[in-house]
């Protein structure tokens, strides 16, 4: 059936705009509201609460739909529809658009490893599109990493910790920059992290070949450490794996999740290809939706079909929806192959594996939304988003009860054709 745009009912020459069906706010520990009522008026959240407490002068001219979620929230993304967050101004508005259109209505664009004269490029080209809206912030993946755990990234590329160079980056940002992932173990580490700390920025442990023992000392303030908020890189995904005699970072960072969920936040890709679906029941488990971020760490290929991208200087192969670094010329034949280099899929698709492998709907949701949105700050301010509550820009999503989405509001604004085979009209 072709697509149809489908204009919300509900909404008049007010702009007022209502939305009624199940509802899930993205508060942690809210229950699902199975008869919930969603108003939207001047790009807000204006009223949002079960269906029987809706206050009168609202009206009840509905439109009523399956499913209601918070628009999502993606802090760990590298592109879309051809294109990588880069010094394209253009191709990052479409490539942003695109996750917007998905259903992740707020995304930072993750710079990989590079020379440094371009990281600033990038910088002084994408802060603009931070301050103008169309992006939530500037995440830099490296280069202050482990040549050993570089994943998709250009070895060459990566440089021992350097707080002059970061300082120049953040001042560049203005702002901007809302994130850094680093390994413990790089030179200067305190004072890299002390940065952040003065400019609002939350350091992220990652592509790390870090011991426990270093990763709890730098976590718990020795050696120079400094207290706040961090984050943990896709965890699992390039550091040492979680062993019973060398235990790693993995193990430290699980326990600083459990213990203090406003302080560590833990990166997952639950897209079936970084981590299998056992280990992300754990995780949830083990630490709870406050304390994990679902990210996609989706580059290029994301909305398009399989082929031959980059992702900064390295090119890529993606087969089946399955992005990983191209072998070079001189492979032999045996050559296995090439590391993970990103992601492919949206963020949405990501929720509805974690429900499908027995996450519950509402944990799975604050886990793509309101923990993201604290953890970057993004649910203050008068633009907050992450959850759906009155004075919350009015970011909203309308699936189906299997998460297929029909509609992303951001601001209010649809953000995509609706497909009317999608839309169902019954609660």
């Amino acid at each position: 059936m072709p697509a149809e745009f489908l204009p919300a009912r509900g909404g008049g020459a007010d702009g007022v705009m209502g939305l009624r069906g199940r509802l899930v706010t993205g508060h942690p520990g809210a229950a699902v509201i199975d008869d919930g009522t969603v108003v939207m008026a001047g790009g807000n959240i204006v009223w949002c609460g079960p269906t029987a407490d809706l206050p009168q002068g609202f009206g009840s001219d509905f439109r009523r739909v399956p499913l209601i979620l918070p628009g999502l929230v993606d802090v760990h993304c590298h592109g879309a529809v051809g294109h990588n967050f880069s010094a394209d101004a253009d191709g990052a508005r479409l490539a942003a658009g695109h996750h917007a259109s998905q259903g992740a209505t707020s995304v930072l664009a993750s710079l990989v490893s590079a020379p440094s004269h371009v990281l600033l490029e990038q910088i002084e080209v994408l802060r603009d599109l931070v301050q103008d809206g169309t992006l939530a912030g500037l995440h830099l993946e490296g280069p202050f990493i482990t040549t050993s755990m570089c994943g998709a990234q250009d070895p060459a590329a990566i440089i021992d910790g350097d707080p002059a160079l970061l300082q120049q980056w953040l001042e560049a940002g203005r702002g901007t920059v809302r994130s850094l992932t680093l390994a413990p173990e790089t030179p200067h580490f305190a004072e890299l992290v002390q940065l952040c700390r003065d400019h609002g920025v939350v350091p992220s442990l990652g592509h790390t070949a870090a011991t426990a023992s270093r990763t709890r000392e730098v976590l718990s303030g020795a050696n120079g450490g400094v207290g706040g908020p961090w984050s943990a890189t896709h965890l699992f995904n390039r550091m040492p794996p979680l062993g019973h005699r060398t235990p790693g970072p993995i193990a430290v960072l699980l326990q600083a999740a459990e213990e203090s969920p406003g302080q560590m936040v833990l990166e997952l890709i639950a897209d079936g290809v970084h981590l299998d679906p056992e280990i992300v029941r754990m995780v949830f488990g083990l630490v709870g939706p406050r304390s994990i971020a679902l990210i996609t760490d989706a580059m290029a290929a994301a909305g398009m079909s399989d082929g031959h991208y980059t992702l900064g200087s390295l090119d890529v192969l993606v087969q089946d929806r399955v992005a990983r670094l191209a072998g070079t010329a001189d492979a032999g034949p045996d050559a296995g192959p090439g590391a993970i280099a990103g992601a492919t899929s949206h963020l949405l698709e990501n929720v509805r594996r974690c429900v499908d492998w027995g996450v519950p709907l509402a944990d799975a949701v604050v886990a793509a939304s309101s923990t993201p949105a604290r953890l970057m700050g993004l649910d203050r301010g008068a633009a907050r988003v992450g959850a759906i509550a009155a004075g919350c820009r009015a970011d909203v999503l309308v699936t189906t009860e299997e998460l297929e989405l029909v509609q992303a509001y951001r601001a209010g604004t649809p953000q995509t054709q609706e497909r009317n085979d999608r839309a169902d009209s019954s609660v």
